[in-house]
């Protein structure tokens, strides 16, 4: 993979699986020091036992308090944080009138509050770097609407739309800000999706996974590999020019 992110300091929340497993493994391979930050210590270990010297740190990316800890501990371990991709999130699917406030609050907590936290926290450390990145993985739901998934949608759209503001007041530094927006992708979080719709509607396993892949014209599901590419991408030096953008990475879904 080379050396083009040598020598970054990449943090990656949620890394302890799927997509922010990935991003974290191929950022590495092209150079960039880790550190994984989850609830759960026992995924950030499995993970890190694939990436030399990644250091892993359990946090809740929803409390202030935790990220701060967090970014002392990543700072103590590979100095000043250079790349922050904000990975962590959370879907639920209801009948908005069936939805609680506490699960509105809730998904507004990890999918877009904690953005807030790490954003800011990482800031200082971002400014200083010769090319700090922002990356947040929003998701395609932040592009359009899915039924069902109103909070979720909607604390997405709040994702893009701080990625985009933050993109514009940081243009004249060496920061940028993107967002990386998956369709429905090969992770832990489609395969509850696929329980649900089998609960609700009586469907098998594969008929579920069918009626999620119908989004894309493709016809199929994302690859984790592949949402970590575009992340790659925006994280090189030679990206500086790319700022304020949303790139779907969804089989032509949000054509």
């Amino acid at each position: 993979m080379g050396d083009a992110l040598t020598p970054s300091h990449a943090v990656v929340t949620g890394g302890g699986s799927g997509i922010g497993a990935a991003i974290a493994q191929l950022l590495a391979a092209a150079g960039a020091k880790i550190t994984l930050v989850g609830r759960r210590s026992a995924p950030l270990l499995d993970i890190a036992s694939t990436i030399a010297g990644a250091h892993t740190v359990q946090a809740d990316v929803t409390s202030r308090e935790q990220v701060d800890a967090a970014f002392a501990s990543a700072r103590a371990a590979h100095g000043p944080i250079t790349i922050l991709v904000a990975n962590a999130g959370q879907a639920l699917t209801a009948p908005f009138a069936k939805s609680g406030f506490d699960d509105w609050r809730r998904l507004m907590a990890i999918n877009i509050d904690a953005l807030h936290h790490l954003a800011q926290a990482a800031l200082p450390d971002l400014l200083a770097a010769p090319a700090g990145r922002i990356v947040t993985i929003a998701s395609t739901a932040g592009l359009r609407g899915y039924a069902y998934a109103t909070a979720y949608c909607a604390a997405k759209h709040g994702a893009i739309g701080l990625t985009r503001a933050l993109a514009l007041e940081l243009a004249k530094t060496r920061v940028t800000v993107n967002a990386v927006c998956p369709g429905f992708t090969e992770t832990d979080l489609v395969s509850t999706s696929i329980e649900t719709i089998m609960a609700r509607t009586g469907r098998t396993a594969d008929e579920a996974r069918a009626e999620l892949a119908r989004f894309s014209p493709q016809g199929r599901l994302i690859q984790p590999a592949e949402v970590a590419a575009a992340v790659l991408f925006l994280c090189r030096p030679d990206a500086a020019s790319i700022t304020g953008q949303a790139i779907s990475v969804s089989g032509g879904e949000t054509m």
